[in-house]
């Protein structure tokens, strides 16, 4: 029992070092999102990062760079009153601390990162759309390590404050940033939602639903972001879609009908807001 307890004091001494060790970057003003003027696309990995492995066929990173472009085209083409932009468009390598601050620093109102899922279990199959916070099974851990692990390709990760002293190695580490408080999480969720919901319409990949875990590419975004998990490449089936020009085109055009709906419900209920400001403004009750 003293045993125990004393691991405890020190796991919980490891995530108050933790906490103290957290950049002041990650406290950003936020604004509030009542339009959606500007949104970012991100494609998971890039360049020497290749992601994961579909059993030699394709790798992650060049079925995320199609959707993210896919999506962005679907986007360009129909919503014009809205800006598109991309952490990357061709097959480069993008710190991950670089892409949230992209979408900080122009603002964005939504930030939607791209990636595919892999396991040991080849049966494991399916998309999740997940959003910052505490995980609450050792699968969604999981994701979040293999996903954080790309920052070891990043020459001075260890030495680089925009990552709080973050050890990708270290379980308190993942733990410290899946407790982040993100204060679009609710419109986070909201479109989590949206994307499984639209995305297993048009897709042969079912839906595991929408899950919470620490990621350190969203962990820093000043607006309302996920990371999709759009199929496992390690599963025959979903690799076998993923690799098709259909299936991605049908993916990210579930993706794009999920941000139709959310970017109709965000404005119509900053409408009602503002109605309701003025209409308090005015005298009325």
């Amino acid at each position: 029992m003293k045993k125990m307890g004393l691991n405890r004091i020190v796991v919980g001494s490891s995530l108050s070092l933790l906490l103290l060790l957290l950049p002041a970057a990650v406290i950003i003003p936020h604004k509030p999102v009542n339009q959606i003027n500007t949104i970012v696309i991100d494609a998971g990995h890039g360049g020497l990062d290749p992601g994961c492995n579909g059993a030699n066929e394709i790798w992650e990173k060049a079925v995320t760079l199609s959707i993210a472009l896919k999506l962005g085209k679907f986007l360009e083409d129909s919503l014009k009153d809205v800006q598109v932009l991309y952490t990357r468009k061709t097959d480069k390598f993008v710190e991950l601390w670089e892409r949230p601050n992209m979408a900080n620093k122009n603002k964005a109102d939504l930030f939607i990162s791209i990636h595919c899922n892999s396991n040991t279990n080849v049966t494991a199959a399916g998309s999740e759309t997940y959003f910052m916070g505490l995980h609450k099974t050792q699968g969604n851990l999981d994701v979040a390590k293999r996903e954080n692990a790309s920052i070891k390709y990043e020459a001075n990760y260890q030495s680089n404050e925009k990552y709080g002293g973050f050890d990708p190695n270290s379980p308190e580490g993942h733990i410290i940033f899946s407790l982040v408080q993100n204060a679009f999480i609710q419109q986070s969720l909201r479109f989590s939602t949206l994307v499984e919901n639209n995305t297993v319409k048009l897709s042969k990949i079912k839906s595991r639903g929408v899950k919470q875990a620490g990621f350190l590419v969203l962990w820093q975004t000043a607006m309302p972001s996920v990371l999709v998990e759009t199929g496992f490449l390690t599963n025959a089936s979903d690799r076998s879609y993923l690799k098709t020009d259909d299936g991605q085109k049908n993916i990210a055009k579930g993706i794009y009908y999920a941000i139709k709906s959310y970017k109709r419900e965000i404005e119509k209920q900053g409408k009602t807001t503002s109605a309701s400001a003025k209409d308090s403004t005015n005298g009325k009750p």
